[in-house]
């Protein structure tokens, strides 16, 4: 996949649940690119479509119509073999309740992904102390969750997400567990990986956490209604793009 090449494109995609007179159309034709790395946040109100979007992104489900393509690669052509091995290594996980094994450490539970990737031992602990460093918890590295605060714990949790240095980070309502500060810090980290070139699209309801993407996806209905750009790829928050 060149530079210029989508990372995930899909193409009038239709999501459609039950059958008959109770059949619900969640999607209703979407289409969208997404470049490397964008910073793309993904919004409309409950009931939207944005949650049944998110899982198929995230390879955790599959359109009824059409196609989506990872990589330039038609995930509905994949076995659930090769789609677990799609989610492992080219999705990168952030989800708005952590998600996190309360029985292990922060390290142990960013080591997970590399654990079911079949990464070494010594690489997996390196790999994994790299990416609590990233995310400012090295001090924090032999804590359970328990021991953490929510807005730590979220940190972990992008950690687990970087750790196999994923496609695209895909994180669903992020910030929606969190207070004022945790909500600033892991947004700050999003910003940040988004300068340093990351793909990441975000699934949220929140003005305040769409306005820190560079362009907003609004859905309403199962329909694509509109798909706005706040400022260039990797601009820092709040420069506008050139007209």
């Amino acid at each position: 996949m060149t530079d210029t090449a989508p990372v995930l494109e899909l193409r009038d995609i239709h999501q459609t649940y039950g059958t008959g007179e109770a059949a619900v159309q969640a999607l209703r034709g979407i289409d969208l690119s997404v470049a490397r790395g964008d910073y793309v946040a993904i919004m409309g109100p409950s009931g939207s479509g944005k949650s049944t979007l998110m899982n198929l992104l995230g390879c955790l489900d599959i359109a009824t119509e059409g196609q989506y393509l990872l990589g330039g690669v038609d995930v509905s052509e994949l076995d659930d073999r090769q789609l677990a091995k799609v989610r492992n290594k080219q999705i990168g996980f952030v989800f708005q309740s952590f998600n996190l094994i309360a029985r292990m450490t922060a390290l142990a539970n960013v080591e997970l992904p590399l654990i079911y990737g079949g990464v070494k031992r010594a690489q997996r602990r390196e790999l994994a102390l790299e990416a609590l460093d990233m995310v400012g918890l090295a001090d924090r590295v032999d804590h359970r969750p328990q021991a953490l605060s929510g807005g730590q714990q979220q940190r972990v949790a992008i950690a687990r997400a970087l750790v196999t240095s994923p496609t695209i980070v895909l994180a669903d309502e992020p910030t929606g567990n969190l207070d004022s500060q945790s909500t600033d810090d892991v947004l700050s980290i999003l910003d940040s990986l988004s300068q340093a070139g990351r793909t990441i699209v975000v699934i949220t309801h929140e003005d305040a956490v769409g306005a820190h993407a560079a362009r907003v996806v609004s859905i309403r209905d199962g329909l694509l209604v509109s798909d706005q750009r706040n400022r260039a790829v990797g601009a820092p928050v709040g420069k506008v793009a050139a007209a």
